[in-house]
């Protein structure tokens, strides 16, 4: 019984792999024997960040959504600077919309100590949708051999471990070994498409040394047919067990949906876990319409209670999971550069459901009465504003 469970874990990913590399060969690269370690909250995150920047001897290549110009972001700017000042090439990616609210003078002060530092799609009023295409991956890889990612920013909201509205519930994880040599390359790639030069190539990682399998998903916008999509679609369809899910933007479109609903009726515990409050309320708001259908199946609907739910993570079978910067909605699958890590290592798949168990004992479970229940004029507004979901 065993085996046949792993026969058919195997088969899923094999699929998954299979699948994306036919259709998205340059989004999804597969790489073995990578050491993965998951850092539950951003207090946990950010220490071991700092001390790998810290360490860097060759190569940084840094790119977040947001990076803000508080204690986080100094510690940060401070590590990227000394990093320079001894002789590490150091390059940053910002998002110009993520970072509307951060001083220029943050990135000239790093510009100025050696940082190669690239405004993401900054305005062009000539190009009427820069505003609508976003970098929203978080991503650091140093030196080629070693990467964090997940669904961190750089800001003192995430760098605690999730206890206050002001200390919000994410994650991260470092991945060790091949799968940051192409980390490096994705990244690479996006600064010259922005029109850079040519960034020099790590040396070569070691012959890994962990457990995890890991396959890179590389979202770029405006696919009719979403990689990233596609990816957390075939995950679901290969859970046989459990597929446990934590996102803070919930609107998943049919397909997300109805992957959903198959996997409950054929008997796999569904778990969904959303903010009880969200830093984006419309989203919240627009999410309502997408939840009465899969309550009614019988998915497990959470709402984590204390602070705000910003970690992005799905489980299945606690075996492998989907970890990165993409969120269940429409922006994340059509209108935003992602990155996703799709892990393979049943170690890791513990920590995981270790940390889930965690957050359900902190959670309220929204049932199907109570939905029923809400006031007419919420039920309204969320049907009113669902439209709007293909941009949320």
């Amino acid at each position: 019984m065993k085996f046949s469970r792993r026969k058919r874990r195997r088969g899923a990913l094999y699929s998954l792999r299979s699948l994306l590399r036919s259709r998205r060969p340059q989004q999804a690269v597969h790489t073995l024997a990578n050491r993965a370690t998951l850092y539950a909250h951003g207090g946990d995150f950010f220490p071991a960040l700092f001390a790998a920047l810290d360490a860097a001897a060759t190569a940084i290549r840094a790119e977040f959504y947001i990076v803000r110009a508080d204690a986080t972001g100094a510690r940060f700017a401070r590590a990227l600077r000394d990093a320079a000042n001894r002789g590490v090439d150091v390059a940053l990616i910002y998002d110009t919309v993520g970072c509307f609210d951060t001083p220029s003078g943050y990135f000239h002060e790093l510009a100025a100590a050696g940082v190669r530092c690239l405004a993401f799609n900054p305005p062009a009023f000539r190009r009427l949708h820069w505003l609508d295409v976003r970098n929203h991956r978080k991503v650091a890889v140093i030196d080629g051999r070693t990467a964090f990612l997940g669904g961190i920013n750089v800001g003192d909201e995430y760098a605690g471990f999730g206890d206050s509205l002001a200390r919000w519930r994410d994650l991260g994880v470092r991945v060790d070994g091949p799968a940051a040599a192409e980390l490096d390359a994705i990244f690479r790639k996006t600064w010259v498409r922005e029109g850079q030069d040519e960034l020099a190539p790590c040396a070569a990682p070691p012959a890994g040394a962990g457990d995890a399998d890991v396959t890179l998903v590389n979202g770029t916008p405006h696919q009719a047919r979403s990689v990233i999509r596609r990816s957390f679609s075939l995950a679901m369809a290969g859970a046989r067990h459990s597929i446990r899910i934590s996102t803070p933007y919930f609107v998943p479109g049919p397909r997300v949906l109805r992957a959903l609903l198959r996997a409950v009726r054929s008997g796999v515990q569904v778990q969904l876990m959303l903010p009880s409050v969200s830093d984006v309320p419309l989203v919240q708001l627009v999410s309502r319409a997408w939840l009465r259908p899969l309550l009614q199946a019988g998915v497990e609907v959470y709402l984590r209670q204390g602070t705000i739910l910003h970690a992005k993570v799905m489980l299945i079978d606690e075996a492998w999971a989907t970890v990165g910067s993409a969120n269940l909605d429409q922006r994340s699958f059509h209108r935003n550069y992602e990155l996703n890590a799709v892990i393979d290592s049943r170690a890791f798949g513990a920590q995981l459901q270790r940390m889930f168990a965690d957050d359900l004992a902190r959670s309220r479970r929204l049932v199907a009465d109570e939905y029923a229940h809400a006031g007419w004029l919420a039920r309204l507004l969320a049907w009113l504003l669902s439209p709007l979901g293909r941009f949320l």
